[in-house]
Protein backbone atom coordinates (compact mmCIF):
# COMPACT_ATOMS: atom_id res chain seq x y z
CA UNK A 1 0.00 0.00 0.00
CA UNK A 2 1.38 3.53 -0.42
CA UNK A 3 1.36 5.58 2.92
CA UNK A 4 -1.64 7.47 2.04
CA UNK A 5 -3.32 4.00 1.75
CA UNK A 6 -1.72 3.18 5.34
CA UNK A 7 -3.56 6.41 6.79
CA UNK A 8 -6.57 5.54 5.49
CA UNK A 9 -6.55 1.65 6.29
CA UNK A 10 -5.34 3.08 10.25
CA UNK A 11 -8.49 5.04 10.41
CA UNK A 12 -10.97 2.86 8.89
CA UNK A 13 -9.57 0.45 11.79
CA UNK A 14 -9.56 2.78 14.59
CA UNK A 15 -13.39 3.64 13.71
CA UNK A 16 -14.59 0.23 12.63
CA UNK A 17 -13.46 -0.98 16.61
CA UNK A 18 -14.24 2.57 18.19
CA UNK A 19 -11.67 2.49 20.74
CA UNK A 20 -8.27 3.54 21.29
CA UNK A 21 -6.84 2.19 24.29
CA UNK A 22 -4.79 4.86 26.21
CA UNK A 23 -1.35 3.19 27.70
CA UNK A 24 0.36 4.59 30.66
CA UNK A 25 2.76 2.76 32.33
CA UNK A 26 5.11 3.08 35.09
CA UNK A 27 6.63 -0.28 34.31
CA UNK A 28 7.79 -0.70 30.43
CA UNK A 29 7.90 -4.34 30.69
CA UNK A 30 4.46 -5.30 31.36
CA UNK A 31 3.61 -3.08 28.07
CA UNK A 32 3.57 -6.59 25.77
CA UNK A 33 1.32 -8.66 28.48
CA UNK A 34 -0.90 -5.62 28.09
CA UNK A 35 -0.82 -5.25 24.54
CA UNK A 36 -1.40 -9.09 24.12
CA UNK A 37 -4.45 -8.53 26.67
CA UNK A 38 -6.15 -6.29 24.74
CA UNK A 39 -6.11 -7.62 21.67
CA UNK A 40 -7.36 -10.74 23.11
CA UNK A 41 -10.38 -8.44 23.60
CA UNK A 42 -10.87 -7.05 20.54
CA UNK A 43 -8.82 -3.80 20.81
CA UNK A 44 -6.57 -3.06 17.85
CA UNK A 45 -5.64 0.52 18.01
CA UNK A 46 -3.08 0.86 20.51
CA UNK A 47 -2.15 4.19 21.71
CA UNK A 48 1.41 4.27 23.95
CA UNK A 49 1.80 7.67 25.54
CA UNK A 50 5.59 9.29 26.02
CA UNK A 51 4.95 8.85 29.91
CA UNK A 52 6.06 5.39 29.45
CA UNK A 53 9.94 5.07 29.96
CA UNK A 54 11.64 4.40 26.52
CA UNK A 55 8.05 4.63 24.86
CA UNK A 56 9.99 5.44 21.31
CA UNK A 57 12.19 2.36 21.38
CA UNK A 58 8.83 0.25 22.85
CA UNK A 59 6.44 1.51 19.72
CA UNK A 60 9.21 0.30 17.66
CA UNK A 61 9.51 -2.75 19.15
CA UNK A 62 5.94 -3.51 19.10
CA UNK A 63 5.26 -1.73 15.79
CA UNK A 64 7.72 -4.50 14.43
CA UNK A 65 6.24 -7.88 16.47
CA UNK A 66 2.44 -6.87 16.02
CA UNK A 67 0.80 -8.95 13.58
CA UNK A 68 -1.41 -7.59 10.85
CA UNK A 69 -4.74 -5.61 11.41
CA UNK A 70 -3.17 -3.62 14.61
CA UNK A 71 -2.27 -0.01 14.96
CA UNK A 72 0.46 1.07 17.09
CA UNK A 73 0.36 4.82 17.74
CA UNK A 74 2.07 7.42 20.36
CA UNK A 75 -0.04 9.64 22.63
CA UNK A 76 0.79 12.67 24.43
CA UNK A 77 2.90 14.06 21.27
CA UNK A 78 3.49 17.46 22.18
CA UNK A 79 6.54 19.06 19.49
CA UNK A 80 7.19 18.39 15.79
CA UNK A 81 10.53 16.37 17.01
CA UNK A 82 8.60 13.82 18.89
CA UNK A 83 6.22 13.77 16.06
CA UNK A 84 9.58 12.61 13.63
CA UNK A 85 10.70 10.09 16.41
CA UNK A 86 7.36 8.41 16.92
CA UNK A 87 6.95 8.05 13.25
CA UNK A 88 10.08 7.08 12.51
CA UNK A 89 9.88 4.39 15.07
CA UNK A 90 6.73 3.03 13.30
CA UNK A 91 3.66 4.65 15.05
CA UNK A 92 1.11 4.40 12.52
CA UNK A 93 -1.11 7.44 14.35
CA UNK A 94 0.42 10.56 16.45
CA UNK A 95 -1.96 11.98 19.28
CA UNK A 96 -1.69 15.31 21.36
CA UNK A 97 -3.38 16.31 24.34
CA UNK A 98 -3.24 19.89 22.92
CA UNK A 99 -3.22 20.94 19.07
CA UNK A 100 0.52 22.00 17.70
CA UNK A 101 0.15 22.61 13.96
CA UNK A 102 3.77 21.69 13.68
CA UNK A 103 2.84 18.01 14.96
CA UNK A 104 -0.26 17.83 12.52
CA UNK A 105 2.26 19.26 9.62
CA UNK A 106 4.69 16.45 10.22
CA UNK A 107 2.57 13.81 10.55
CA UNK A 108 0.61 14.74 7.61
CA UNK A 109 3.88 15.27 5.75
CA UNK A 110 4.31 11.59 6.48
CA UNK A 111 0.84 10.37 5.84
CA UNK A 112 0.19 9.28 9.26
CA UNK A 113 -2.78 9.53 11.21
CA UNK A 114 -3.04 12.22 13.28
CA UNK A 115 -5.06 13.38 16.43
CA UNK A 116 -4.47 16.54 17.91
CA UNK A 117 -6.20 17.48 21.27
CA UNK A 118 -8.86 20.66 21.23
CA UNK A 119 -11.29 21.70 24.10
CA UNK A 120 -13.36 24.28 22.21
CA UNK A 121 -15.54 24.44 19.38
CA UNK A 122 -12.79 27.10 17.79
CA UNK A 123 -9.79 24.87 18.04
CA UNK A 124 -11.38 22.28 16.95
CA UNK A 125 -12.31 23.63 13.82
CA UNK A 126 -8.76 25.39 13.71
CA UNK A 127 -7.10 21.54 14.11
CA UNK A 128 -9.41 19.64 11.12
CA UNK A 129 -9.30 22.76 8.86
CA UNK A 130 -5.17 22.44 9.55
CA UNK A 131 -5.31 18.18 8.45
CA UNK A 132 -6.46 16.45 11.89
CA UNK A 133 -8.24 13.48 10.61
CA UNK A 134 -9.89 12.98 13.93
CA UNK A 135 -10.31 15.54 17.08
CA UNK A 136 -9.47 14.31 20.36
CA UNK A 137 -12.29 16.68 22.83
CA UNK A 138 -9.75 16.55 25.87
CA UNK A 139 -10.35 16.72 28.87
CA UNK A 140 -13.87 15.16 27.59
CA UNK A 141 -14.96 14.55 31.40
CA UNK A 142 -15.53 18.51 31.85
CA UNK A 143 -17.76 18.73 28.55
CA UNK A 144 -20.27 15.28 28.87
CA UNK A 145 -21.51 13.75 25.79
CA UNK A 146 -24.20 16.36 25.16
CA UNK A 147 -20.85 18.92 23.67
CA UNK A 148 -20.80 15.87 21.02
CA UNK A 149 -24.46 16.29 20.47
CA UNK A 150 -23.91 19.96 20.13
CA UNK A 151 -21.15 20.21 17.79
CA UNK A 152 -22.67 17.25 15.19
CA UNK A 153 -25.31 20.03 14.70
CA UNK A 154 -23.04 23.04 12.61
CA UNK A 155 -20.25 20.50 11.83
CA UNK A 156 -21.58 17.21 10.96
CA UNK A 157 -18.32 16.55 8.83
CA UNK A 158 -15.81 16.75 11.92
CA UNK A 159 -15.03 13.52 13.32
CA UNK A 160 -14.98 13.74 17.11
CA UNK A 161 -12.66 11.05 19.90
CA UNK A 162 -13.43 11.70 23.37
CA UNK A 163 -10.58 10.94 25.48
CA UNK A 164 -10.45 11.40 29.48
CA UNK A 165 -13.20 11.01 31.48
CA UNK A 166 -14.67 7.72 29.39
CA UNK A 167 -15.83 4.74 31.44
CA UNK A 168 -17.61 1.68 31.55
CA UNK A 169 -20.89 3.09 31.99
CA UNK A 170 -20.62 6.15 29.34
CA UNK A 171 -18.53 4.90 26.32
CA UNK A 172 -22.11 4.39 24.65
CA UNK A 173 -23.41 7.77 25.31
CA UNK A 174 -20.47 9.41 23.48
CA UNK A 175 -21.15 6.76 20.57
CA UNK A 176 -24.46 7.76 20.67
CA UNK A 177 -23.83 10.94 20.85
CA UNK A 178 -21.62 11.22 18.20
CA UNK A 179 -18.13 10.60 18.48
CA UNK A 180 -16.42 8.56 15.63
CA UNK A 181 -14.20 6.66 18.78
CA UNK A 182 -13.39 6.39 22.24
CA UNK A 183 -9.81 7.09 23.44
CA UNK A 184 -10.22 5.03 27.02
CA UNK A 185 -7.05 4.87 29.44
CA UNK A 186 -7.55 3.64 33.00
CA UNK A 187 -11.28 2.13 32.92
CA UNK A 188 -9.44 0.01 30.17
CA UNK A 189 -6.02 -0.23 30.68
CA UNK A 190 -6.16 -0.97 34.51
CA UNK A 191 -3.04 -0.46 36.43
CA UNK A 192 -4.32 -2.66 39.71
CA UNK A 193 -4.41 -5.53 37.16
CA UNK A 194 -1.11 -4.94 35.45
CA UNK A 195 0.45 -4.68 38.93
CA UNK A 196 -1.55 -8.02 39.95
CA UNK A 197 -0.42 -9.86 36.44
CA UNK A 198 -4.09 -10.05 36.68
CA UNK A 199 -3.75 -9.59 32.43
CA UNK A 200 -7.00 -11.58 32.23
CA UNK A 201 -8.80 -8.28 33.37
CA UNK A 202 -7.70 -6.39 30.60
CA UNK A 203 -9.01 -8.35 27.97
CA UNK A 204 -12.47 -8.33 29.76
CA UNK A 205 -12.62 -4.57 30.26
CA UNK A 206 -11.14 -4.36 26.03
CA UNK A 207 -14.25 -7.13 25.50
CA UNK A 208 -16.67 -5.14 27.47
CA UNK A 209 -15.68 -1.73 25.65
CA UNK A 210 -15.78 -3.26 22.14
CA UNK A 211 -19.60 -4.26 22.78
CA UNK A 212 -20.38 -1.37 24.51
CA UNK A 213 -19.83 -0.09 20.74
CA UNK A 214 -21.17 -2.22 19.05
CA UNK A 215 -24.55 -1.78 20.72
CA UNK A 216 -24.48 1.90 20.95
CA UNK A 217 -23.78 1.69 16.94
CA UNK A 218 -26.79 -1.47 16.60
CA UNK A 219 -24.46 -3.25 15.70
CA UNK A 220 -25.13 -5.96 18.75
CA UNK A 221 -27.45 -7.12 20.85
CA UNK A 222 -28.27 -6.68 25.11
CA UNK A 223 -26.91 -9.03 27.07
Amino acid sequence: MSTSDDRKATLDLIEATGVVAVIRLNDAAALRDTCDALAAGGVRALEVTMTVPGAVDLIAQLSASMPAGFAVGAGTVVDADTARQVIDAGARFVVSPVFRPAVVEVARRHEVAVMPGCFTPTEILDAWDAGADLVKVFPATVLGPAFFKDMRGPLPHVRLMPTGGVTRENAGEWIRAGAAAIGVGTALVDKTAIQAGQFDRITANAAHFIEVVRRARGQGRER
